[in-house]
């Protein structure tokens, strides 16, 4: 596709874009002689975008004489923007997230951040678990006859879960269980914790071989969970834009946004497109969007990672004539100041229970 355009086309495409994305207006001939160093006549001008018409990268709305941007407008713009951005952003100064807090709050102080920063809907799903080790295990006393189960995995992933048992526990012995649980199956994956292991720890458990059966689906249930969890933050923000804020359109909109189905799609999209692509920044738009109520718009997205096998999404979602190049600024510095932070996250499990 990029090969059809000359430099001279796709400065004038560039202009053309840009312009529209802050205006939303159709942008004429005159407006681009005076955006650009081309120093072309406006028939000349005008010849060009009949030509980028043609080719189905612009397209002339009603009866205006100016030209707005098609998907394929769109699709050149942003897959030129991301070759040019460099892999290195700059790290954000004005998130700073605490090494103590829950990768919960983490995550959603980040997308309420998105959502300010940018006056877009935003999501971010929390890490899905696959080939995770287990990085902490701990078994306090809720009462006398029930116990709190606090997995911690890779990538600091929490999973917790209430244990109902036959006698009274003690201290004495919970301290025991949760030496015994940490001794035995720290670092290990879900299918390195064979049976001889479970055997072994069961009978050194001796009459509490069941709390051992109940923590260790606890793991399992953390590591082959699939729910995914995402947080969303700022969906009225499309109100804001008049080409999405139809009553009918609006009221679809953020009725799929809050049920996240389609968000799960997405996220579940994005990530096979960056390990197959091999890098972590996508952009969908309009049709290449699985849900109708989101084809007039565009979702940028950034995989994170914080660790093997530990993997989620950031997503900023808006109209087609969203600014590109501040979306994919942000969603890069966030993503790079969330992978340094948690992966330098002290290991305490005691945060874990709260």
């Amino acid at each position: 596709m990029a090969d059809e355009l000359d430099e001279r086309k796709t400065k004038i495409l560039n202009v053309i874009i840009e312009t529209y994305l802050k205006t939303g207006e159709p942008v004429g001939s005159r407006t681009i002689s005076k955006n650009t160093d081309l120093n072309l006549s406006s028939a000349t001008i005008r010849n060009e975008m009949s030509d980028l018409e043609d080719l189905g990268y612009l397209e002339s709305p009603h009866t205006s004489a100016g030209r707005i941007p098609t998907d394929r407008g769109y699709r050149f713009y942003v897959d030129n923007l991301i070759e040019s951005k460099n892999a290195e952003m700059d790290d954000l100064k004005n998130l700073m997230v605490s090494k103590t807090e829950r990768l919960e709050n983490v995550l959603k102080n980040i997308v309420m951040y998105l959502a300010k920063n940018t006056q877009l809907p935003t999501m971010i799903s929390a890490p899905s678990i696959t080939k995770n080790r287990v990085k902490f295990i701990q078994l306090s006393a809720v009462s006398e006859r029930q116990l709190l189960s606090v997995v911690v995995m890779e990538g600091n992933i929490v999973r917790n879960r209430m244990i109902e048992v036959n006698e009274d526990i003690d201290n004495q012995e919970i301290l025991k269980l949760n030496m015994l649980l940490n001794t035995n199956l720290n670092g290990l994956t879900l299918q390195e914790i064979n049976l001889g292991i479970i055997q072994k720890m069961k009978e050194m458990a001796g009459d509490r071989g069941d709390i051992i059966e109940d923590v260790l689906q606890n793991i399992a249930d953390t590591i082959t969970q699939d729910d995914l969890e995402i947080y969303t933050s700022g969906a009225t923000n499309i109100f804001k834009y008049p080409e999405l804020a139809d009553s009918s359109k609006a009221s679809e909109f953020l009725t799929r946004f809050e049920d996240k189905k389609d968000l799960q799609e997405i996220i579940s999209d994005a990530q096979e497109d960056a390990k197959n692509k091999g890098t972590g920044l996508q952009v969908y738009i309009g049709d290449e969007l699985p849900a109708s109520s989101m084809k007039d718009c565009s979702i940028v997205t950034a995989t994170y990672e914080l660790g093997d096998g530990v993997k989620g999404t950031i997503g900023i979602i808006g109209p087609k004539r969203m600014d590109y190049a501040k979306v994919m600024d942000n969603l890069s510095s966030l993503r790079d100041k969330l992978e340094g932070t948690l992966k330098n996250k002290d290991s305490g499990g005691a945060d874990g229970q709260s």
